[in-house]
């Protein structure tokens, strides 16, 4: 029986826990948030990573184990973040599954060894990163699945998120929900054949692509937010927003009439120029102000150039910003999304790839927020949308009804304390 020990320092550790993730902010910041928790339990973390993820590591209570030097020296997964960042379009895809594909080949091919020397007892396997669960099932260790986005799993009547459409029950809406999901099992498929591959060679039966865990799997997803299902599923605990103690604060300007609009397109496509100028100028056209986090993606000339008078930073302390905005345009990437619903802020989601569309779909159907589609974004689409958010009390009490839920509530405790519950519990 797995138990996890009570101390407060950096003595002998309890229970030693592995995380397998995607090595990018908007995985690991809230995991990170979930290891310190876990910490306070007397629980030891280490992150099993190439060895750029470990920047993103420091100064934290988890610790770190490099591995794939070989395909992933220093330096080499700026290339994948770039992938990531492009990944709009079939191209973009299709480039994007392939580099995660080899990710995850280096990962099954390089992280067990290193689980194995540093004594890990159970495995965080984040879903987005589909060997963490397999490795697991490799070591004969059990996993808990991590949902940091929205649930993946598919349903017969749930669109897959990437796309922004509603779930449909009717007989048509089935077929059709079908096809796609087969599309999108070729489009995957690099990373489906990595995961077989290693399945075979370590003879496990099953499906290899299985992520939530038949013991647990945690999410922060809030419920009420994700489209009710059809199909049963493992265990999942909705927990709410993985959250760190937000360091600095955010004075806003005292000589100014104009409501705050916070603007954000995420870590990975916070350096789109063109976009950031249309919402800084629909903003302005309402008479409103922009307050832009472009996360280190925008040269200083082109942020001083945003028209508008915005309050432009490569990282604002989102959280203190969100207490004084009336509302935010976003990319529909799911931490930004929490943030805003927590404060009660309604949206304007524009979203741009990976499950942003299916999370906007989730907003616009619980009230939250107006979608604009990326290949309909304009000044005028967006200055009509900001309108409506602003102007119609229906979006302020949808948000304010997700923020009275999260009210007080502590995601990465109540994660903490289902996982360790359920290493107690494990035989």
């Amino acid at each position: 029986m797995f138990r996890a020990t009570t101390h407060t320092g950096h003595g002998e550790p309890g229970l030693h826990i592995g995380v397998i993730t995607s090595p990018v902010r908007g995985h690991i910041d809230p995991l990170l948030a979930l290891a310190s928790a876990l910490h306070d339990r007397g629980c030891r973390v280490t992150f099993v990573h190439a060895a750029d993820a470990g920047a993103l590591i420091q100064g934290s209570t988890a610790g770190f184990r490099a591995v794939g030097a070989r395909d992933y020296p220093a330096g080499a997964l700026r290339e994948y973040v770039r992938v990531l960042g492009g990944a709009t379009g079939l191209v973009g895809t299709v480039r994007m599954v392939a580099a995660t594909a080899r990710l995850s080949d280096m990962l099954c091919r390089e992280a067990p060894e290193a689980l194995r020397e540093l004594g890990v007892k159970i495995v965080l396997a984040d879903v987005a990163e589909p060997a963490g669960a397999l490795i697991a099932r490799h070591l004969g260790l059990p996993f808990v699945g991590v949902i940091t986005g929205l649930p993946l799993h598919p349903d017969p009547i749930v669109p897959p998120p990437y796309l922004g459409w509603l779930p449909d029950t009717s007989r048509r809406g089935r077929i059709r929900i079908g096809r796609v999901y087969r599309a999108a099992g070729v489009l995957m498929s690099p990373i489906t054949r990595v995961l077989r591959r290693y399945a075979r060679l370590w003879n496990i039966a099953g499906d290899p692509t299985q992520v939530l865990s038949p013991l647990l799997t945690v999410a922060q997803c809030p419920p009420g937010l994700d489209f009710p299902r059809s199909l049963p599923s493992p265990p999942i605990a909705w927990c709410g927003p993985f959250r760190a103690r937000e360091e600095g604060d955010f004075d806003p300007p005292h000589d100014d009439g104009r409501p705050l609009i916070f603007c954000s397109l995420g870590t990975l496509q916070g350096g789109r120029y063109g976009a950031l100028r249309m919402i800084a100028a629909a903003c302005a056209e309402i008479g409103a102000r922009a307050v832009i986090a472009h996360c280190g993606l925008l040269t200083e000339e082109q942020a001083r150039s945003l028209p508008g008078d915005p309050l432009v930073h490569p990282f604002w302390p989102q959280r203190a910003v969100l207490r004084h905005a009336r509302a935010a345009i976003v990319h529909g990437g799911f931490n930004t999304v929490l943030d805003c619903l927590s404060a009660g802020v309604p949206m304007v989601a524009v979203p741009i790839a990976f499950e942003q569309p299916g999370t906007s779909a989730r907003l616009r159907a619980a009230g939250a927020a107006v979608v604009v589609p990326r290949r309909r974004m304009t000044r005028r689409s967006l200055r009509n949308a900001l309108r409506k958010v602003l102007n119609e009390p229906s979006y302020a009490r949808a948000a304010g009804g997700f923020a009275e839920q999260l009210r007080g509530a502590d995601g990465a405790e109540m994660a903490a304390a289902h996982i360790v519950g359920a290493c107690v519990r494990q035989p």
